[in-house]
């Protein structure tokens, strides 16, 4: 039980980390839920978009900071 309190807490707070970001784009967002250690298919859920979104977003944002 005390485990799905944790869950709940840190969708909480990955909301009201989004919530700050409001004019930062999805990419952005994507990247800081990931350096959050959300999975891809958790930050897809909390952007409300599918998963291969987050990973191409997340994949373009890494190729640009290697360039």
């Amino acid at each position: 039980m005390k485990l799905e309190s944790n869950d709940r807490v840190e969708r909480l707070l990955a909301l009201l980390l989004l919530q700050n970001m409001k004019t930062a784009s999805m990419a952005t967002k994507a990247k800081e839920l990931s350096v959050a250690g959300f999975t891809n298919a958790e930050i897809a859920d909390l952007l409300q978009t599918s998963a291969a979104v987050v990973s191409q977003s997340l994949y373009v944002a890494r190729k640009k900071k290697s360039e």
